[in-house]
């Protein structure tokens, strides 16, 4: 029981990458966390963390052991909540990593209705866009387009049927004129959308009778920002892509125009994913069940209505 509990300290301090935040988040001191990290070493005989006066990382020998660790013990930990929730309803943090470009999702009104109807739960989202292992992170689910989600979570779809399309401002279209065939944005102006530092830059991808394919362009601009790609769009800096439902809006209020519609195909788009070998927990299931019955087409049609007026 003391390794399981040294353990479940080391995890905390991986996640905080500080021995103040995890003791902060288990209500013991700073010393007692560093005191624990050193005798479980002690036992291992290798050292797991590398200490300096501001921040705390992990050896090599502690990153391998974190990913071994990390989904067995967000198991125990699922395991120990959901039996204490099987005497309440939806209730507790449920933590979130959701994907930047999921707009449906992220919506004020789909949250906020979660939210009111759930004023238990706290829910925790963080906006991101690498990849990476939710579970071994102490997510309880992700949103992610279908293609990245690997094969043992199980998938709930949000909403309609999403694509990706390419967009630019009516006074780009007056100076430099459009593509016809995705082919020809090589020759145009292009503004590109990185999702991290360390990321590649977003694919252009289309469809030609039924074929995927890419098309390499060489963006002016690039930016992890995508309300910023948008701005740089409808100020005429270039064409850019993505999915329709973030330019909807500068569509609708006819700052950006689509282009290519015949090489943009629709797909299922965004998924709530999250471990299928745990039972979900009330909190979970309560977030699912609002997903299932949000009216996304009403949803859409007043945020249409509000971004013309706009």
């Amino acid at each position: 029981m003391e390794d399981l509990n040294a353990l479940a300290v080391f995890a905390l301090v991986a996640e905080e990458r500080s021995f103040r935040g995890a003791a902060g988040r288990i209500g013991v001191t700073r010393s007692a966390v560093s005191q624990t990290i050193r005798k479980l070493e002690e036992r291992l005989g290798i050292a797991l963390v590398q200490r300096t006066t501001r921040s705390v990382s992990l050896t090599e020998a502690g990153e391998r052991l974190l990913a071994d660790l990390g989904p067995a013990l967000s198991d125990l930990r699922a395991a120990v909540e959901a039996t204490r929730d099987l005497r309440a309803g939806a209730r507790g943090r449920l933590r979130l990593a959701v994907s930047s470009i999921a707009e449906r999702f992220l919506s004020g009104p789909f949250l906020a209705g979660f939210a009111a109807a759930n004023p238990e739960v706290e829910l925790d989202i963080t906006v991101t866009d690498e990849e990476f292992d939710i579970v071994a992170a102490g997510y309880d689910a992700g949103v992610r387009l279908g293609e990245v989600i690997e094969q043992d979570m199980v998938a709930v779809v949000i909403g309609g049927e999403e694509r990706q399309l390419a967009v630019c401002a009516p006074s780009y279209r007056e100076r430099f004129g459009v593509p016809e065939h995705p082919r020809e944005l090589a020759a145009h102006r292009c503004i590109g959308w990185r999702p991290g530092p360390k990321l590649p830059p977003y694919r252009w991808e289309f469809a030609e009778d039924g074929k995927e394919f890419s098309v390499a362009v060489a963006p002016e601009i690039t930016t992890s920002d995508m309300a910023l790609m948008i701005k740089l769009a409808v100020a005429g800096a270039g064409i850019t892509f993505g999915m329709e439902e973030s330019f909807r809006p500068a569509i609708a209020r006819g700052e950006l125009e689509p282009l290519l519609q015949e090489f943009s195909p629709y797909f299922a788009g965004f998924y709530l994913y999250y471990p299928s070998r745990r039972a979900a927990a009330p909190k979970l299931r309560a977030l699912v069940d609002h997903l299932r019955d949000f009216d996304w087409g009403r949803h859409e049609a007043t945020a249409r209505a509000a971004s013309v007026m706009l």
